[in-house]
């Protein structure tokens, strides 16, 4: 029997909480129950229902409403609505892994260096420091009845601005507006310092540092470590037999202990109370108001250590105009050398190439001999396809060995003239020069037999000249 318009006494419809699905459901079972998929449409509409009606399900219903007599069967299903996504910041330097600041890096061969620990968040001006993910907007539901569910679109996540950041013209990526370090401060605020301090000793609790800005150390830098900066570094303790290395200059409050290790250089200057043991090289002045002890000390212009004691004893000073010192040497004649006009590295350079020179002009007459045995050969006919390659290939060797041979000896002659250039270059002496002194100025040499007071060394006419200092 097909019933019309009393289903309601025979079916049931409920709907979930959010009135996305629909379920059909038998109140009583009667085996006589038929009806149409029309008829069954009419009833499901007068129930409310007016989407996501399941055709195949109101299909199956109506050729077998037998089937669905023990069962609640969702009959229409509506759409969930999709919560949008609130935007993010996407950070292109770590801010959040602090246990990776300070692990120890380990290299693809297993081994672990436990001196570089602290990996800085360095940023050069106009990196890119962060970037704004932009929100995913939401999707609306629709419930069975027809009605739209509403749905939360993402927010839009907010840049802090802390100091020395600056943001696009879309207000949409953030970029640093100097070299420094990245750090997140209160409010989380992003900010670009141009200072990293470090409140104690460099030691395996800080590991090597590697800053592009200035780097102030209040403690110590022990043996073994390095401390690199593209700005200053500044030490208001001491350095032992470290590697200290600033594109700018550098400052050493409690002076340096090197144990004839590390190094310390300083694209400008270099100051320091005392150097002892140390290696130390300057592009502009050394500054040093106590001593120099048993030291190699390189200055592109000055070394100067006229403090209170102002003592330059043993080991090696160079320096590309002038040398000032108190004392130098000591009254037990202690090996005490002080080179001035010419820049270090060309005077060092020099050396290096007297010494390519030689090994030069032993390749050259290692290549001669084997020329002159292929030649023979060649004159009794005895020369094979692989020793006539051979000759050919040592012809070309010769060619460049000599082209070598003649750049090096250009270049030997332009640090000559170089080293000849030595207006400017002075040893003052404040108080006294101990014998077993040298003074080095440019080509010419002076070897400080006996004590000598308030003197000054220079270069006339071809010879190392000394008048009263005045």
């Amino acid at each position: 029997m097909e019933y019309m318009n009393d289903l309601g006494q025979i079916l049931s419809v409920t709907m979930n909480d959010d009135k996305t699905v629909a379920y059909l459901q038998f109140l009583k079972k009667d085996e006589d129950f038929s009806c149409t998929a029309d008829t069954l449409h009419h009833f499901l509409r007068g129930e409310g229902v007016k989407y996501g009606i399941q055709e195949d399900i109101v299909s199956r219903f109506v050729l077998n409403p037998k089937e669905y007599f023990f069962s609640k069967t969702p009959i229409a299903i509506g759409v969930e609505p999709v919560q949008g996504q609130d935007g993010s910041i996407k950070y292109s330097v770590p801010l959040d892994d602090e246990e990776q600041q300070i692990r120890p890096s380990e290299s693809d061969d297993g081994t672990v260096d436990f001196k570089d620990v602290t990996r800085l968040n360095n940023v050069r001006r106009g990196q890119i420091i962060a970037e704004l993910i932009p929100p995913v907007a939401g999707s609306p539901g629709m419930a069975v009845t027809g009605e739209q569910i509403p749905c939360k679109d993402g927010k839009p996540a907010r840049f802090k601005v802390g100091k020395n950041v600056v943001l696009n013209s879309e207000q949409t990526a953030m970029y640093a507006a100097i070299d420094g370090l990245v750090t997140r401060t209160d409010k989380d605020k992003l900010n670009v310092f141009p200072v990293y301090e470090v409140n104690g000793d460099v030691d395996y609790s800080i590991g090597n540092i590697d800053f592009v800005g200035t780097v102030v150390i209040r403690g110590n830098v022990l043996t073994g470590f390095r401390v690199c900066a593209s700005g200053d570094i500044r030490v208001i303790g001491g350095v032992e037999g470290a590697e200290l290395i600033a594109e700018g200059s550098i400052e050493i409050s409690g002076g340096i202990i090197g144990y004839n290790k590390g190094l310390v250089k300083a694209g400008q200057q270099v100051k320091s109370s005392f150097i002892q043991d140390g290696n130390v090289s300057a592009g502009e002045d050394v500054v040093v108001t106590q001593s120099i002890m048993h030291s190699n000390v390189r200055a592109g212009r000055d070394v100067i250590c006229r403090g209170s004691r102002g003592l330059i004893v043993g080991g090696n000073i160079q320096a590309g105009e002038r040398v000032t010192a108190r004392v130098i040497g000591n009254p037990t004649s202690t090996a005490t050398s002080i080179e001035v006009g010419v820049h270090p590295e060309l005077r060092n350079e020099l050396l290096e190439l007297r010494q390519q020179l030689k090994d030069q002009m032993a390749n050259i007459d290692k290549t001669e001999k084997a020329l002159t045995l292929l030649d023979q050969l060649a004159s009794m006919g005895k020369l094979t396809p692989d020793k006539v390659a051979m000759r050919s290939k040592l012809n070309l060797t010769k060619k460049s060995h000599y082209q070598e041979l003649d750049e090096i000896k250009e270049r030997m002659l332009y640090i000559e003239k170089a080293l000849e250039e030595t207006g400017n270059a002075r040893v003052d002496v404040l108080k006294m020069i101990y014998g077993g002194s040298k003074i080095v100025i440019g080509r010419y040499t002076k070897y400080i037999k006996e004590p000598v007071s308030r003197m000054s060394f220079y270069y006339t006419e071809g010879d190392i000249s000394m008048s009263a200092y005045v």
